[in-house]
């Protein structure tokens, strides 16, 4: 499978989140999957990649130009696609993705992880979606939607379309199922 993951790209954090995250690529790299990603060399972005790099899977980088400057992109990436912008970037690896996985991360990692959940409330793909819970980091996200939902502002389908979970097996498990059945997602009340 071609697995997209979303995540941080900062420098400054603590070394569980990206222990756990390059051990978790290695994972999936070692059965057989790749990686297509946001291509940055840093954070749990460059995490993602170094794991993929020691599992021997293929990887995919994807970013603007503006991005290629020394000490920003992963420079062992099998490929990398350059599109125009971030909004080009963002659509590259949800159309070239299998499945999601979350790792954590701010603004932009949320930004994708609700894109993707949106597009499959409204049945535009079936596709896997994880979000990795290391040291709880989405519990709070998760209280969101389930307020969100308890208020009668998101649906109560919602909660079923990704999984949130610390566990690496339980995360691969929700990657390898593959794609809901299409027909299952309610995109209308």
């Amino acid at each position: 499978m071609r697995i997209c993951i979303f995540g941080a790209s900062g420098t400054q954090l603590d070394r569980v989140y990206i222990e756990r995250t390059q051990a978790l690529a290695k994972k999936l790299a070692l059965r057989g999957h790749s990686l297509i990603f946001g291509g940055g060399q840093n954070g749990l972005m460059g995490a993602a990649a170094r794991g993929f790099t020691e599992g021997g899977g293929r990887i995919v980088g994807v970013a603007p130009r503006f991005f290629d400057v020394p000490g920003i992109l992963y420079d062992k990436c099998d490929e990398f696609v350059y599109p125009d912008s971030m909004r080009d970037r963002k659509k590259y690896m949800e159309d070239n993705a299998d499945a999601f996985i979350v790792v954590p991360g701010g603004i932009g990692t949320y930004e994708e992880f609700f894109e993707v959940l949106t597009l499959k409330q409204l049945a535009r793909h079936a596709k896997p979606i994880a979000l990795y819970n290391v040291n709880g980091f989405f519990d709070d996200v998760v209280r969101l939607i389930a307020d969100g939902t308890k208020n009668g502002f998101i649906r109560e389908q919602t909660i079923s379309l990704f999984e949130c979970s610390d566990n690496d097996d339980n995360i691969i498990s929700v990657i390898e199922k593959g794609e809901m059945n299409i027909d299952e997602i309610k995109f209308y009340d």
